[in-house]
């Protein structure tokens, strides 16, 4: 729609048979003695009539939150890049499966969709404040100091993957630390004691840490502490996967198991361990985190704890949607079971 199409508040207005105050009184739920049931229901009528939609400086004061009125059947999802790269949200196949499951879910109930970048120093709140949206959607946040900035947009908002603990947002996640915890045990049942940790950065609070502490609890489990240089952290990617195997090729020979805490990483294990004559898992063993479409493409298929992208997607949007539709308050902390996935990437050892 161009802005010559966009319906103003100002036709509102006149439709309605009042001035553009009261439409804004309306919109806003202010009480006010001086504007009747009727004439309410009135302006409320004539704006799911015309379809009226806020324009952005409207929607920053709050406008349309009241449930049944006109909105702009969007939903804006943020994916903050919280580590260096060019094509952090896209080069990482969780997101696109998490996107589609959003889109879909989305789409079934008449909403669409924005999709936001936000870059390693920006804040991804602002990102998401910017845009004209009924509901967001944050993926794999870092606390922030202006978190605060949110408690007053009164815009629904849904972390999914974030570690902040704030009571005024609904929430979407699975338990990391018992996912990682649960992989690397699969290896030690297996046999394996030499396992290196291939994992993106760990210098903040938020899923690498955790992924990071379950590997650690596993271990501690069997009285075994990893060393450190066992703990290979680059970026979630495939080059880093790369690196990785070739480091472990180059300097720790000891090593007969990987636990990758992403599906990208461990592709670039087999990858680099490929290209120097490794196979996996006849000479060394892999495990991962995410279990998306890639873990039954790879060679060979990779046993993964699958933490069920699509229901964390379609659960984000149904918590929207409770708020949007059903006028629901009470806030959601939903965390989305995990199971472990066996395949081929694992071997048996002695």
């Amino acid at each position: 729609m161009s802005e010559s199409d966009r319906v103003s508040i100002k036709k509102v207005a006149k439709e309605a048979g009042v001035s553009v105050a009261t439409v804004s009184y309306v919109l806003n739920s202010k009480k006010s003695k001086s504007i009747s049931r009727e004439t309410t229901e009135r302006v409320l009528e004539t704006v799911r009539a015309l379809g009226y939609v806020p324009n952005q400086a409207a929607r920053t004061i709050g406008l349309l939150r009241t449930p049944g009125v006109a909105r702009s059947r969007l939903f804006n999802v943020v994916i903050p890049q919280t580590e260096p790269g060019r094509e952090f949200m896209f080069g990482n196949p969780f997101y696109g499966e998490f996107m589609s499951a959003v889109e879909y879910a989305a789409r079934k109930s008449g909403y669409h969709l924005l999709i936001s970048g936000a870059n390693v120093a920006q804040s991804y709140i602002k990102v998401a404040l910017s845009r004209s949206v009924d509901g967001i959607i944050i993926t794999g946040a870092y606390p922030s100091e202006d978190i605060a900035d949110f408690h007053n947009a009164r815009i629904p908002t849904v972390m999914v993957d974030c570690y902040i603990d704030d009571h005024y947002f609904h929430s979407v996640r699975t338990n990391d630390r018992y996912g990682s915890f649960t992989a690397v045990k699969h290896l030690i049942e297996k046999g394996h004691r030499n396992i290196a940790c291939a994992t993106g950065a760990i210098d903040k609070e938020g899923v690498n840490k955790t992924r990071l502490a379950g590997y650690k609890d596993a271990l501690k489990e069997i009285g075994a502490a990893p060393a450190d240089d066992w703990i290979i952290s680059g970026n979630v990617g495939f080059e880093s996967g790369e690196k990785a195997a070739e480091l472990i090729c180059e300097k720790f020979p000891e090593i007969t198991a990987v636990y990758a805490t992403a599906d990208i990483i461990a592709l670039g294990l087999i990858k680099g361990f490929n290209r120097l004559g490794v196979k996996v898992p006849d000479d060394i063993s892999i495990v991962s985190f995410d279990d998306t479409y890639l873990a039954k493409l790879s060679v060979p298929p990779l046993t993964a704890i699958n933490q069920n992208i699509a229901l964390k997607g379609q659960t984000a949007v149904e918590i929207l949607l409770g708020v949007l539709e059903n006028g629901d308050s009470v806030k959601k902390d939903i965390t989305i079971p995990l199971k472990l996935i066996e395949r081929d990437s694992v071997r048996l050892i002695d």
